[in-house]
């Protein structure tokens, strides 16, 4: 058995109107089509669906057996239209991404707020990791975008990795205490006198900083070690110690300034990634394009986000 939703459809107006004419004509139809394809409709269910008279066609009683289907299949049908022009209008939809967790209290935050203002039907999960974890998701498929700052897994072929900005650490202090240098920039060794709040093992900067120090031969005066990042922040803030951070995270926090490192210079390449054998939804598109902006914005207003000592 053969039935179309356009045989279908045919067949409701008629029903509806009594008239193959007048159906045709609200169909756009021309009247022998309209026949055709309610004649196929009862061939192929094997049996006659309407009473054809001068003064107008009445269903017979296959035909009122049919109609309530036929009227609930064009309504599931007219109801998935609806649902994917939703989706294409991006009033529905979600997305999962994925970021490191000093990502999350910056480059997220803003990129995140853009996006909900103008698409808030759109469903938003977040998973806050290091950038390994992140990759291990988005290639289990658990995460349609990450956000990541390390580059070791990022020529696998099943990856698309899109570098969006190079962000500059710095050493921050609290802005109630006198500066820590009167210099532009402070150098590696002169941190490493100063008392410091470490972040978790678990962060991909510690492991940055770490190799920085080793690399020149010093270990850094630790107070505080094992910290998430909002807590280091917090920490430093109260004039606990100092540490180093992106520049991005300064954005909002008057009780921080910051100095420039020198001696050497450290950078981290801020990348988006997502699974290259996978196309991307419409919602997951504008995000990335949301993400691109941002972190354009974010990089062109750095360094005056930086409170210099």
């Amino acid at each position: 058995m053969q039935v179309n939703l356009e045989q279908l459809r045919s067949f409701a107006m008629v029903a509806q109107l009594g008239n193959f004419t007048r159906a045709a004509e609200h169909l756009h139809l021309a009247q022998p089509s309209l026949s055709r394809q309610i004649s196929s409709l009862e061939q192929s269910l094997g049996t006659e669906l309407f009473h054809r008279a001068r003064a107008g066609s009445t269903l017979t009683v296959a035909g009122e057996t049919l109609l309530p289907l036929a009227r609930r299949m064009l309504a599931d049908e007219a109801s998935v239209r609806r649902e994917l022009d939703e989706l294409a209008g991006l009033r529905r939809g979600r997305v999962r991404l994925g970021a490191t967790p000093t990502l999350c209290v910056s480059l997220v935050a803003e990129a995140l707020s853009a996006f909900h203002g103008t698409y808030p039907g759109i469903e938003l999960h977040i998973t806050e990791r290091g950038s390994r974890g992140l990759l291990e998701d988005l290639g289990a498929g658990e995460l349609d975008l990450a956000l990541i700052t390390t580059s070791d897994a990022a020529s696998a072929e099943r990856f698309t990795v899109t570098p969006l900005l190079v962000e500059e650490l710095v050493v921050i202090s609290s802005s109630s205490a006198p500066p820590l240098t009167g210099r532009e920039s402070i150098g590696l060794a002169e941190v490493a006198t100063l008392p410091q709040v470490v972040f978790s093992s678990t962060y991909d900067l510690r492991a940055t900083t770490g190799a920085a120090f080793v690399a020149v031969g010093l270990s850094p005066h630790t107070v505080i070690e094992g910290a998430e990042m909002d807590a280091v922040l917090r920490f430093v803030e109260r004039g606990i110690g100092v540490a180093i951070v992106p520049a991005m995270v300064l954005i909002e926090r008057a009780g921080l300034r910051s100095v420039r490192l020198a001696d050497p210079t450290l950078t981290r390449t801020i990348s988006i990634a997502r699974a290259a054998d996978i196309s991307p939804t419409t919602a997951v598109t504008v995000m990335q394009q949301t993400i691109v902006r941002t972190a354009a914005a974010l990089a062109a207003g750095q360094q005056a986000t930086m409170r210099l000592a």
